[in-house]
């Protein structure tokens, strides 16, 4: 099994997002983790940066989102940035591994302040995207499920999970 892994996000129903490749780093009750490094490349069709900070990434087993996580790095963007999208597809003979980002974001910040962002852009895809009903119900759900976690601090949206994963990736 390869250590690094092509992740790939999407835009209803299967149009280019960001992809990066990123280090494995291993599974747990939550899904499988997987780090970039400070630097590490990341594009979309237009776009693209170098991380700012070393961040790892949850990619759960079959929940509506993808999480990442970016400790306390004094230059991290945000403490915590959940993608509300479909769950995670992996291929494992190509070491991709696919999810369609479904506009709404769950962020806590370095100040603690938790919201959620992008209802407008959710809204107006459920019309120019075509999202069909059980894909609205589910994004929906996840993001109010999610939000009352990072809000809560419930595991794995706390301090400690991610951290252990973040040492890992240090290690490296």
């Amino acid at each position: 099994m390869s250590r690094t892994i092509r992740v790939q996000t999407r835009k209803w129903p299967d149009d280019p997002h960001w992809e990066f490749d990123a280090i494995r780093l291993g599974v747990d009750g939550h899904g499988h983790w997987v780090g970039l490094l400070k630097g590490t490349w990341l594009s979309r069709p237009g776009a693209g940066f170098h991380a700012q900070c070393d961040q790892v990434v949850l990619i759960p087993y079959d929940e509506w989102w993808v999480a990442t996580f970016y400790g306390d790095d004094d230059d991290r963007p945000v403490d915590i940035y959940v993608d509300i999208a479909t769950p995670a597809q992996w291929d494992e003979p190509s070491g991709v591994v696919k999810a369609v980002d479904l506009d709404l974001d769950v962020i806590r910040g370095p100040s603690g302040r938790v919201w959620v962002d992008d209802e407008d852009e959710f809204a107006d895809h459920q019309v120019q995207l075509g999202y069909p009903t059980d894909v609205i119900d589910a994004a929906m759900q996840s993001c109010e499920t999610v939000l009352a976690a990072v809000t809560d601090r419930a595991t794995p949206f706390d301090e400690t999970t991610s951290a252990g994963w973040l040492a890992r990736l240090r290690s490296l």
